[in-house]
Formats: structure tokens, C-alpha cells, sequence
């Protein structure tokens, strides 16, 4: 097989693309703590996901089921995805820290990775109080996935790092424009994606420019790795929507709720639509060899 390309897209310094979001970041930031209205009342009649971003929209159980039981199905996937945005933002920041470790630290690409270090924190924060606000519980990590988990940040430097920041934000931040002014949504859900989305998009932003810029630098055996690992999102990005935790939750049996989530192509197309934009991207740029597409396509992600 042979190596693949390097990145043709324009590519812009990264000490110029770094100033300009510094820039944005002051003009457009968020304190959660002050811009959630932590204190209005939880509507019993609005959903926590839209109903149609629930991962059992459609099937024969989600039909089954009482208004207020998909109102409680949608608690408990939003929770879930929270909890994995709170350990996934974690790594990230390790992954940042560790790069800052290398470079000048009065540089603008410094800064911003500082900068953003300091918004997934504050991400952090709020996704927390988000879970305990909406009156469900935290889904955490099982010692398995903690033992691998606590190794990956290691793992996770040079394009590998921005490939991870992408499938770790873009997927979710598709899916979250899609649902942020949906009215059936909670007000704090809505208000939580709204700030969560302004901020990713300059994260997004610095990840892609750092996955063309490093792409340009590394060896051809540097990106034939990176474009084999980078498959195995996939499997992991599915396990991250349909935890059987969610499921046993709400009282519903978890192996046969879990294979109908992974079954129902309302949930496919809804992965499909949120990977598009950053798999397009990333086979643009070479980083997923056809063993990685298969994964992403086995994953329920690529056609």
C-alpha cells in the first residue's frame, strides 16, 4: 500500500491562524457559570436530545414507550454524552499541555492552546453541572476503559492529537447545530449547546490546521500510521452514543436495546450526517486508509 499523500489543502501559518482565534475568543467567549440560567425549572414536557437524535427514535421499543419515557430515554442520552465529553475534554487538555511542553511559549499557537485549554475546562465544568442540574447521575468509566483511557494521552502527539481533537468535537458539533434551536429542547439544553458550539468552532478550526500542518511535515511512514489509527474512532464513537448504561437505566433490557440503537437506521443516518463534513475532510487529506474506512463504514458512519 502506498503512503499517503501529503495534505493538498491551503495551509495557512499557524502564528497568523492563532492570533486571528485569540481574537475571536475575546470577542465571542462564554462563562457558563453566569450565561446558563441555573436556576429556571426543568419543563416536564420537553425532551433532554430531540426526539429524533435519540438512538431509539423509530424502533419498536421507542414506540412502545410513554411520552414521559422518552422524555427520560433523552435524560439519560444526554447525560451519557456529557460524561464522555467530560473525560474526552480531560484528554484533550493532557494532549495540549504536553505539546505547549515543546514550544515557544510566547507564541500566538501557544497561546490559543492555552486559551482553549481554558474554554474545554470551563466545558468541563459545565457539563457537570448540567448532569446534576437535569437530576441524572454521571456514567462513568469502567476500570478497563479508565486503565486504556489513562494511557491514551501519551498516545496522542503530533497529527494523532488533532485527528483525536476532530472525532472527539466535529462529530458531536454537527450534531449539536442541528438541535440547538430545536424547541422541544430543555432551556438549559439549548443554552449549553449554544455556547458549546460558538466555542468548538474555533477549536475545530485549530485542530483541522493542525492536522494539514503536520500532515505537510511528517514522513510518508508518519502518515500511513496516522491514516490506519485513525479507524479506530469508529468503533469508539459508536460505543460513546449507545452505552448499554442508558438503556438499563430506564428499565429497558440493554443487550436487546443496544442492537436495536445499532440497528435502526434513523441513528445511522444521524452518525452518517454528523461524520460527513470531518470524514470528508480527513480523507481529503489521506488521513483514513481504506482499513480505517472500513471501521468508520462497519461503525455505521460512512456509506
Amino acid at each position: 500500500m502506498s503512503a499517503p499523500a501529503k495534505s493538498s489543502a491551503k495551509l495557512t501559518d499557524k502564528q497568523v491562524v492563532a492570533s486571528r482565534l485569540l481574537g475571536g475568543s475575546v470577542k465571542r467567549s462564554y462563562d457558563p457559570a453566569i450565561d446558563i440560567d441555573w436556576k429556571a425549572p426543568l419543563d416536564p414536557e420537553r425532551f433532554f436530545l430531540p426526539p429524533g437524535m435519540s438512538t431509539l427514535y423509530g424502533t419498536p421499543l421507542w414506540d412502545g414507550m410513554s411520552q414521559q419515557q422518552r422524555i427520560e430515554l433523552t435524560r439519560q442520552e444526554l447525560a451519557n454524552i456529557l460524561s464522555v465529553g467530560i473525560w474526552f475534554e480531560n484528554i484533550l487538555i493532557q494532549g495540549l499541555a504536553r505539546m505547549i511542553l515543546h514550544n515557544d511559549p510566547t507564541a500566538p499557537h501557544v497561546h490559543y492552546a492555552l486559551t482553549e485549554m481554558g474554554d474545554e475546562t470551563r466545558h468541563m465544568v459545565m457539563f457537570g453541572r448540567v448532569i446534576e442540574t437535569i437530576g441524572a447521575k454521571p456514567y462513568p468509566l469502567s476500570k478497563p476503559q479508565l486503565a486504556v483511557v489513562s494511557q491514551m494521552p501519551r498516545g496522542l502527539r503530533g497529527t494523532m492529537l488533532w485527528v483525536a481533537a476532530l472525532v472527539g468535537e466535529e462529530i458531536f458539533d454537527t450534531l449539536q447545530r442541528e438541535m440547538v434551536a430545536d424547541p422541544q429542547l430543555q432551556p438549559i439544553v439549548s443554552q449549553l449547546m449554544r455556547i458549546h458550539v460558538t466555542e468548538e468552532a474555533r477549536h475545530i478550526r485549530y485542530a483541522r490546521e493542525g492536522v494539514m500542518r503536520r500532515l505537510n511535515e511528517a514522513s510518508r511512514f508518519d502518515r500511513a500510521t496516522v491514516a490506519r489509527m485513525s479507524g479506530l474512532g469508529g468503533p469508539l464513537m459508536a460505543y460513546a452514543f449507545t452505552n448499554p448504561e442508558i438503556y438499563r437505566r430506564v428499565g429497558l433490557d440493554p443487550k436487546v436495546a443496544r442492537a436495536q440503537a445499532l440497528a435502526n437506521p434513523l441513528h445511522i443516518a444521524n452518525k452518517k450526517r454528523g461524520f460527513a463534513s470531518l470524514g470528508k475532510f480527513l480523507m481529503e487529506n489521506g488521513v483514513l486508509s481504506p482499513i480505517a474506512q472500513r471501521s468508520w463504514r462497519r461503525s455505521g458512519f460512512l456509506d
